[in-house]
């Protein structure tokens, strides 16, 4: 398996982990950030996106959800969206 592929499988994993409460969110934020051979195989608004990300999921964090503007299913579920269209990305080869 390609390096990217192991960290974005990694990614995938924590995400569950996140959504099941038995990781937190600065650590998976953390672990985001440090896929670096993942990042680098995709083009470089994925890196954007997955940053903007992870500063609302860290900001809801820091509030109850009735405080915060921003969902944190919400957050999760764009997550997932974010690393399902980063595996059709390294599925295809095309990081431009």
């Amino acid at each position: 398996m390609h390096p990217a592929q192991q960290q974005l499988a990694a990614l995938t994993g924590a995400l569950q982990q996140l959504r099941g409460d038995t990781l937190a969110v600065a650590a998976f934020s953390r672990l985001a950030q440090n896929q670096t051979g993942l990042l680098a195989a995709l083009p470089p608004q994925f890196a954007t996106v997955l940053q903007q990300l992870l500063d609302r999921l860290e900001s809801a964090a820091l509030f109850s959800e009735e405080s915060c503007s921003f969902s944190q299913k919400e957050l999760l579920d764009s997550l997932q969206q974010w690393l399902e269209h980063a595996q059709l990305r390294l599925d295809k080869g095309d990081t431009a």
